[in-house]
């Protein structure tokens, strides 16, 4: 329930009609929620929305025309007044950092209880960003995952040319005597660059320096 007399005006948008039913059930037990507009596919929903301009916006993912991230990130564009609620049944972190950046502000799975409903569009009306638990903890471990790519990608632009090219040799099993061999310059400006290119990464380790060079996406069959 609100505390605000005025009703949280709610458009629903899901292609399937018993599932828009049930949310509509779901807003009328309880006073402060107010359905204000049913769409059936995501082109009639943000047509409804800029119609009604409601409070709030339920929307499903996958429907015809436009997706529901699709409304979302349009509506965030059109009507920034306009809180988005992304209820879906799939639990796959792209779709749930793809809601984040088409501008919703709240992530729910379908198998959630009515309670849960009616406080995440409560909070999301508030100011405020709402996700379920399995959610919230998908999201942090899939932001951590984008943050660490980032410092990747930025820790192997710190490295000069022939670092990287030191690297690789490393990589691939081979002694300093060979990787000065193969680049013509002599064992001890190998470890120069080793030691660098080790201090500078902050991995003392030929597993970690492997690990590092895949996951920052270096051709390692270059070498």
């Amino acid at each position: 329930m609100t505390d605000d007399s005025t009703p949280i005006r709610i458009l629903i948008a899901d292609d399937h009609a018993i599932v828009r039913e049930g949310i509509r059930h779901v807003f009328r037990q309880e006073p402060g929620f107010e359905v204000v507009a049913e769409a059936p596919d995501g082109d009639q929903a943000l047509a409804m929305a800029r119609e009604a301009v409601p409070d709030v916006a339920v929307l499903d993912i996958t429907m015809p025309g436009m997706t529901g991230l699709q409304v979302a990130a349009a509506l965030h564009d059109e009507l920034p007044g306009v809180r988005v609620v992304i209820l879906s049944m799939h639990d796959n972190p792209e779709y749930v950092l793809e809601a984040v950046r088409a501008g919703a502000h709240a992530y729910l799975l379908k198998d959630l209880a009515a309670t849960e409903l009616r406080a995440a569009v409560a909070a999301v009306h508030a100011g405020e960003s709402y996700y379920s638990q399995k959610i919230a903890a998908m999201l942090t471990t899939a932001v951590r995952g984008e943050l660490e790519e980032a410092q990747r990608g930025q820790a192997l632009d710190a490295l000069t040319g022939r670092e990287r090219d030191v690297l690789l040799g490393i990589v691939k099993g081979e002694t300093n005597k060979e990787i000065a061999a193969r680049f013509g310059i002599s064992h001890r400006t190998v470890e120069t660059h080793r030691e660098s290119l080790m201090r500078k990464l902050r991995i003392r380790t030929v597993a970690g320096l492997t690990r590092f060079a895949l996951e920052a996406g270096l051709d390692v069959g270059s070498a």
